[in-house]
């Protein structure tokens, strides 16, 4: 079985870095005119050589909890589009979990999953579900403080907010607590040195600059000078960064925090025809990754 601390929350934190961390996230069954695992399945089957489909039907079986045949379909996906980073971290996590799920002796990081996860790393450096389990295996293997200090790196790649952030977090803190190694100072330099988000005011919804390499979120002087600002003046504020990341976006298309954070600033400006525009041209962008975004617009109530 899984069984370390940090496995504990390795499915919570590879889901939360595809799906958006949305513990309520509906299965393809589960109705409100979601696809069901059947069309899912027929859908793939009929594709020949677009990836998504067989992607979307791996995110389903992965969310019902049927792992091996997650893991089919992300083969599937593979064999259509070998370069996409996210869909070999995908199987990656679907192996570790179908092997812990069929035998409570199975190897808990097996190498076929190395294997998918090195692939992911090769195609994309910053993969974070990629990083986070290749992290695990240094802890199942003993080494505890090199395990903390690459979730450590992860963090601080890490947008403030994102999904995963948490579930990061709580793993260091449970790896440090059962190996008697304080990680609290180190934990608080990587939290402070990221970069906070600009609110919109009363809504505690990042505005929109995405804090990563490609779209770096507000400096601090720009926070302090938001907070002095009246409602109004910060709502122009607000619009105005929310317009630099969609061009930001039409430059550096492939990011898709960014296009969620996109989304969920023009819904919080109430723009929702805005909003579903920029997931049809997120979609449009990462064909590969329609059915994540579709999952985040739907979360963030975008029809």
């Amino acid at each position: 079985m899984l069984g370390a601390a940090a496995l504990l929350a390795a499915g919570s934190i590879g889901y939360n870095v595809y799906d958006g961390g949305d513990d309520s996230a509906q299965t393809a069954d589960s109705g409100d005119n979601l696809p069901t695992i059947e069309e899912l399945r027929a859908a793939a089957e009929a594709s020949t050589d677009d990836a998504r489909p067989w992607a979307e039907l791996a995110f389903a079986h992965f969310e019902r909890g049927e792992f091996a045949d997650s893991v089919a379909a992300y083969e599937r996906a593979i064999e259509i589009d070998d370069a996409a980073a996210e869909l070999w971290s995908a199987l990656g996590e679907a192996r570790v979990m179908a092997l812990d799920a069929a035998s409570a002796a199975a190897d808990p990081m097996p190498q076929s999953a190395l294997d998918a996860f090195a692939k992911a790393l090769e195609l994309d450096p910053t993969d974070p579900r990629a990083r986070y389990f290749l992290a695990v295996k240094q802890d199942i293997d003993g080494d505890h403080n090199g395990a903390i200090s690459s979730w450590l790196a992860l963090l601080s790649d890490t947008p403030p907010g994102a999904p995963w952030e948490g579930d990061v977090v709580r793993t260091i803190q449970q790896v440090g607590a059962i190996n008697d190694i304080d990680v609290e100072q180190r934990l608080a330099t990587v939290m402070e040195g990221r970069t906070p988000e600009v609110l919109l005011p009363g809504s505690g919804t990042a505005a929109g600059e995405a804090a990563s390499p490609s779209l770096p979120g507000p400096s601090a002087q720009q926070v302090a000078d938001a907070g002095r600002l009246n409602p109004t003046e910060q709502r122009n504020m607000a619009v105005g960064m929310v317009e630099r990341l969609e061009g930001r976006l039409e430059n550096d298309p492939s990011n898709i925090d960014g296009w969620v954070m996109l989304m969920r600033s023009r819904m919080t400006l109430g723009e929702p025809d805005r909003a579903k525009q920029a997931l049809n041209d997120a979609i449009a962008a990462n064909p590969s990754r329609a059915g994540e975004l579709r999952t985040a617009a739907d979360r963030l109530g975008i029809r």
